[in-house]
């Protein structure tokens, strides 16, 4: 991942933020940063359809932001980094600073 501009890494990190960048994802993110979930778990926790949450999250795993994991009959959902907990956590607390500011 070395150029002589970095622009590779530059390119990853637009990718990842492209994943994140719907708001159902950034929730997803940050209820998987507390454990592991189900599906079925993100669907109560969030309030969203099924097939919503497993559309996302196909999107979050095809990216590499999260893995899942075979539990029993369910497929428990991780994040694959810590580090994408902090990002979402960083954007999420600066969102609401910034809505602070603005009033």
């Amino acid at each position: 991942m070395t150029t002589t501009n970095g622009y590779d890494a530059y390119q990853g990190a637009g990718e990842l933020l492209r994943a994140l960048s719907a708001p159902i994802r950034v929730a997803i993110v940050t209820e998987l940063a507390a454990g592991e979930r189900c599906v079925h778990e993100l669907v109560e926790k969030l309030g969203a359809p099924q097939p919503l949450v497993s559309q996302h999250l196909r999107v979050l795993r095809g990216a590499g932001i999260v893995r899942g994991s075979r539990r029993g009959r369910e497929i428990a959902y991780a994040l694959v980094d810590e580090h994408i907990a902090h990002i979402v956590a960083d954007a999420v607390s600066h969102a609401g600073e910034a809505d602070g500011r603005d009033r």
